[in-house]
C-alpha cells in the first residue's frame, strides 16, 4: 500500500522520481504526488494515475525531491488528501498509519497550525515544523517528532533551502539506493533499479540523512547527533528489465507464464541432491526443527490458502499437527503458545503487517522456532524469523499473486517432506520419488499452461455471470478458495470457495443456471465422493465447469464441461490445478473488461493493519 520515492542528485531527478511512482503502481494507490525543491517548494498532486501526474510535471526540473502514490486510509480520495502535505516550506509523504494523530492535532491546533485534509499524515509536517521551532537542525527535528508517533510510518521529508532529504521508519518498509550521482530512498528495490543496484535496508527506528555525494543514518538506540548506524550495502539481483512488461498484456500475465522459470529457481538448490537435508532452511535449521512435534502457520490472503494446502502436506506425511491462521485474528486472540511448535511465516513481500505483527506477538509468548517463507530476501518477516526460506518468484507487479502462490507451494512441500524425514517417516524411496516429482514440476506446469486457448474459451461465458461457486475436496479444497479469490479480485465476480461436501449444507441453495460451478476433479481418492456432489449440482440445474486429470472418470454431457489436465501430479497437483484456475480468472477479467493488474479499492502490498 502507498510508495514512497526521494532523490537528490547531480542530474534532473524529475524523471527518476515518475519512474519511480510508475514502477510502485502495482503496490496500490489513488493518488498521486511530488514535491520539488529549487530550491523552493513546489508541489504537484492529482488523483487517480501516475500518467496524470506525470502530465503535470512535464518540464519541471529539480535536484532535490520527494514523491508518493497514496492508498486511502484516513479521508478520502481527493487532491486535497494526496501527499505530499506541507507545513510552511516543509513538505511529507508517508506511508502507514498514525494511531495517535488526534490527539497530535488537537495539540497542535492548539498551537495554530491550520489543517487543510482529513489525513493522519498532514499531523506529521505540522508536528515536525513545531519542533523545528526548539531544535532548528532538520534531522534532529525529523528525529525528536518521530519519538512521539505511535503506529507505522514510512517517511520522507525536504525542507526550503535546504538541501537534504530525511527519512525515517517504524514498522512499514523503506530502504536507501546509493547512486553514482546521488542518492535515493523507495518503498521497494524496484522503484530504484532505474538508478542504482546498491541498496541499504533501513531498520526500525532508522533515520537517516540523504545528501548528494553522502548519506548518514541514526538508528533506535542512538542519539540524534553522535551514534551512526551501520547497515550493510547489498547488490539487488533484479534488474530493471526483471519489472518491464514485454510482449505481455498485463503482469498477471506475463507472471502467469514465469512459473516453470519460477519454480525452477525456487527449487533449483535440489536439482542435484540425492536426499533432503533441513539446512534449506538455514544453518541452524538442524537443531531447530528436531523434536518439531506440530506446526502453526501465519499468513494472509493468498499466502493463507498456501498454508491450508500446507496442512494436508504436513500432517499426512511428517504426523504431525499442523494449524493454519490467518494472521490478523492470531495475535487478537488468546491462545496457547507452545515453545515446540514450529511456526511458520509465510509472506511474498516480506512486509505484511499482520503477518510480522504475529510472528512478534508467537515470538514474544515465548515460541522462538520460527521460519520465514518469502519473495524478498532483506524483508522484515525474513529478518525477524530464525529460519528461511526464499521463494526466488522474481517480482511479481500484479495484485492478484500468482506465481508467488505457486513458488510457496513449493517451498512448503519441501518443508513437509523434510519434517517427514526428521520424524523418520520418509522411506528412501518415497523421498526419492518426491524429489523426482519437484524436478519435474515445471515440465508438468508448462503443460498446463498449453491449455491456454481451451480455458479461454470458458472464460467467454463468464461474462455476464454476478455469482460463481467453486468446489474441491481434500488438499484441492484450498484450491477452491484461491480460485474464488483471484476471480473476485480482477474480474469483480462474487465467488465463493467450498468443499464439496458442503454443498448440501448451505450453498445447494444458490445453484441455478446463472450460477458457473467449477470444480477441481483429480483422479485421487475422493473423486467418486466429488462425482456425487456434481450430480447434485447438475440435478439443480447448475452449469458446471471441470478440471479433471487426463484419467479422471469424468463425462462430458449438457451442462457439464470438462477441461482434462495433461497428466495426474499426485500430492503436488494443487500447483497444476491452481494455475488453470489463475488463467480462468485472467481471461475472464478480459472478458469483463477490468483493470487486470490493479483491481479496484486493492493493494498488493498490505502495509498497514
Amino acid at each position: 500500500m502507498c510508495g514512497i520515492v526521494a532523490a537528490v542528485a547531480e542530474r534532473n531527478i524529475v524523471p527518476v522520481l515518475i519512474e519511480g511512482l510508475t514502477r510502485l503502481e502495482y503496490r496500490g494507490y489513488d493518488s498521486a504526488g511530488v514535491a520539488l525543491l529549487n530550491p523552493t517548494l513546489t508541489r504537484l498532486r492529482s488523483v487517480g494515475r501516475v500518467a496524470e501526474l506525470a502530465a503535470q510535471a512535464a518540464g519541471q526540473a529539480a535536484h532535490h525531491g520527494i514523491a508518493h502514490t497514496r492508498w486511502a486510509t484516513h479521508g478520502v480520495p481527493s487532491e486535497r488528501n494526496a501527499h505530499p502535505h506541507v507545513s510552511a516550506g516543509l513538505a511529507v509523504v508517508h506511508n502507514g498509519i498514525i494511531e495517535n494523530y488526534v490527539e497530535l492535532k488537537q495539540e497542535l491546533m492548539a498551537e495554530d497550525y491550520a489543517f487543510s485534509s482529513d489525513t493522519d499524515t498532514e499531523v506529521i509536517a505540522h508536528l515536525i515544523q513545531h519542533t523545528l521551532k526548539s531544535t532548528p537542525d532538520l534531522f534532529d527535528a525529523v528525529r525528536l517528532a518521530t519519538l512521539r508517533l505511535i503506529g507505522a510510518y514510512a517517511i520522507a521529508v525536504v525542507q526550503e533551502w535546504d538541501d537534504r532529504i530525511v527519512v525515517a521508519r517504524h514498522g512499514a518498509p523503506l530502504l536507501l539506493g546509493l547512486g553514482e550521482d546521488g542518492n535515493y530512498a523507495a518503498s521497494d528495490a524496484s522503484a530504484l533499479l532505474q538508478v542504482t543496484r546498491r541498496m541499504i535496508y533501513l531498520e526500525d527506528g532508522d533515520v537517516a540523512e540523504l545528501k548528494r555525494d553522502s548519506i548518514r543514518i541514526v538508528g533506535a538506540g542512538g542519539t540524534a547527533m553522535n551514534v551512526p548506524a551501520d547497515r550493510p550495502v547489498h547488490e539487488s539481483t533484479l534488474s530493471a528489465g526483471d519489472v518491464e512488461l514485454g510482449d505481455y498484456q498485463h503482469y498477471m500475465q506475463k507472471e502467469i507464464f514465469e512459473q516453470p522459470q519460477a519454480l525452477a529457481a525456487t527449487l533449483e538448490m535440489i536439482g542435484g541432491a540425492q536426499t533432503l537435508t533441513p539446512n534449506l532452511f538455514g544453518v541452524a535449521a538442524p537443531e531447530m526443527l528436531a523434536g518439531v512435534r506440530s506446526v502453526l502457520i501465519l499468513a494472509c490472503g493468498t499466502s493463507f490458502h498456501a498454508g491450508l494446502v500446507a496442512r494436508y502436506w504436513i500432517e499426512q506425511l511428517a504426523g504431525i499437527g499442523c494449524s493454519v491462521e490467518i494472521a490478523s485474528e492470531y495475535r487478537y486472540r488468546v491462545s496457547v503458545p507452545n515453545p515446540e511448535q514450529l511456526v511458520v511465516a509465510i509472506s511474498q513481500s516480506g512486509e505484511t503487517a499482520d503477518t510480522l505483527a504475529s510472528i512478534k506477538h508467537a515470538k514474544a509468548l515465548g515460541m522462538g522456532r520460527t521460519l520465514a517463507i518469502c519473495n524478498v530476501p532483506e524483508s522484515a518477516i525474513v529478518r525477524e524469523c530464525a529460519l528461511r526460506f526464499l521463494t526466488r518468484a522474481g517480482p511479481e507487479i500484479g495484485v492478484a499473486s500468482t506465481k508467488a502462490f505457486t513458488t510457496q507451494l513449493a517451498a512448503l512441500f519441501l518443508l513437509a517432506v523434510t519434517l517427514a524425514k526428521q520424524n523418520g517417516r520418509l522411506a528412501p524411496e518415497h523421498e526419492a520419488g518426491h524429489l523426482k516429482a519437484l524436478r519435474h514440476l515445471p515440465v508438468a506446469v508448462q503443460k498446463v499452461l498449453a491449455l491456454e486457448p481451451d480455458i479461454k474459451v470458458w472464460a467467454t461465458r463468464f461474462a455476464d455471470k454476478h455469482h460463481a461457486l467453486f468446489l474441491g475436496r481434500g488438499h484441492h479444497y484450498p484450491i477452491a478458495l484461491e480460485g474464488a479469490l483471484k476471480l473476485k479480485e480482477i474480474s469483480y465476480i462474487h465467488a465463493e470457495g467450498y468443499p464439496a461436501g458442503e454443498l448440501k449444507h448451505g450453498p445447494l441453495a444458490l445453484v441455478d443456471k446463472d450460477m458457473p460451478v467449477i470444480s477441481i476433479a483429480p483422479n485421487d481418492a475422493l473423486l467418486e465422493k466429488l462425482k456425487s456432489n456434481l450430480k447434485e449440482v447438475a440435478a439443480r440445474g447448475g452449469e458446471l465447469y471441470v478440471f479433471a486429470d487426463a484419467d479422471s472418470a469424468v463425462d462430458e454431457e449438457a451442462g457439464v464441461h470438462v477441461l482434462r489436465l495433461p497428466e495426474h501430479y499426485g500430492l503436488l497437483s494443487p500447483v497444476l490445478h491452481v494455475i488453470a484456475l489463475q488463467l480462468l480468472s485472467y481471461h475472464a477479467a478480459l472478458v469483463k473488461g477490468t483493470d487486470v493488474d490493479k483491481p479496484r479499492n486493492l493493494a498488493k502490498s498490505v502495509t498497514v493493519e
